[in-house]
């Protein structure tokens, strides 16, 4: 009885997400519109399928990085990738200056970051756990010196580089919503829709992966093998959302928590779900909300951020680490 009533719990709290989300859906493409119809859906279509691909794998990486690290106040990019991004950007800026960034190819640009990013994750990973000790713990310590290191060399290079390139690098260092570039998002839904296929298949291992290493491990599952297919999907995840709107720190911490806290059952197919939902009415209605209310009047991604970092000190305060 008590499961019954705990499922039907679950599936409330997703149908009002759902439909929190479809409203804020609606009044993104509605709320001010004016001219031809054709032109308003799409052009804000394309923005709107942004926000949900972006809201999408950062929900998901997410879930999944704090599920294999077991601990939900971690969030990808504790190894290192925004610190990888701005020292990319920096590099960049260095040795083409502003013009020449600008200049560059946005589909070469999103597959070099990409590629590099990913390519830095996989020799982390088959470094780290390729010996006898596999330890996700290393891992972490790995990436937090790397990012240590990154940060150091993007801050030295941004001493030497020119004030006038400085203003327009420092623009790319904040995450930018609404203005993602609408014609990488075709490869980027090809290469999200791909990993998501690997990472739900891997949702019955991680969810006995929630009841502990020895538990798992006992019970018949790979261990090793699912943290590494896992730290995979989540590399690819957040690696494609960086490229496409730049590093996003607290809002994965803010949507998962939120996640785990409004649904009952702690499976990931009720827990990714609702992420994804609250990822995407944090996204939509937020840009709504400033497009329409404040007239752009601030960045989403630094709202977000500040919610995220109130919500992270909170739960630090409270102890609510693993």
């Amino acid at each position: 009885m008590r499961a019954d009533r705990r499922k039907s719990l679950g599936l409330l709290t997703l149908a009002l997400l759902v439909l929190l989300a479809v409203a804020c859906i609606i009044a993104f493409m509605t709320l001010g519109a004016r001219g031809s119809w054709a032109f308003v859906l799409g052009f804000r279509g394309v923005k709107l399928a942004a926000l949900v691909l972006v809201a999408y794998a950062i929900a998901v990486s997410t879930v999944l990085f704090q599920t294999v690290v077991g601990n939900r106040i971690l969030t990808p990019s504790i190894m290192g990738f925004d610190a990888l991004y701005i020292l990319l950007q920096t590099v960049l800026v260095f040795a083409l200056g502003a013009g020449g960034l600008n200049a560059m190819d946005p589909r070469l640009m999103f597959v070099l970051e990409a590629a590099l990013m990913t390519g830095f994750a996989l020799l982390l990973f088959r470094w780290l756990f390729s010996g006898a000790t596999r330890s996700i713990h290393l891992v972490m310590l790995v990436g937090i010196l790397f990012g240590g290191l990154f940060r150091s060399l993007s801050a030295f290079m941004q001493r030497l580089i020119d004030p006038a390139d400085f203003v327009v690098l420092q623009d790319r260092f904040f995450a930018s919503f609404n203005t993602a570039n609408t014609d990488l998002l075709g490869i980027s839904t090809v290469i999200i829709l791909a990993v998501s296929v690997l990472a739900w298949r891997l949702l019955p291992d991680l969810d006995i992966m929630l009841t502990g290493r020895e538990t798992a491990i006992a019970l018949g599952v790979s261990h090793a093998r699912v943290v590494t297919l896992t730290l995979f999907a989540v590399t690819i995840l957040v690696s494609v959302s960086t490229a496409l709107v730049g590093p996003v720190t607290f809002f994965g911490l803010l949507v998962a928590n939120l996640a785990y806290m409004l649904m009952p059952s702690g499976r990931h197919r009720a827990v990714l779900p609702a992420a994804i939902l609250i990822a995407v009415i944090a996204l939509v209605g937020g840009q709504t909300v400033l497009e329409r209310v404040f007239s752009f009047g601030t960045a989403l991604s630094i709202i977000v951020e500040f919610a995220g970092g109130i919500f992270f000190i909170f739960m630090l305060l409270k102890g609510n680490v693993r």
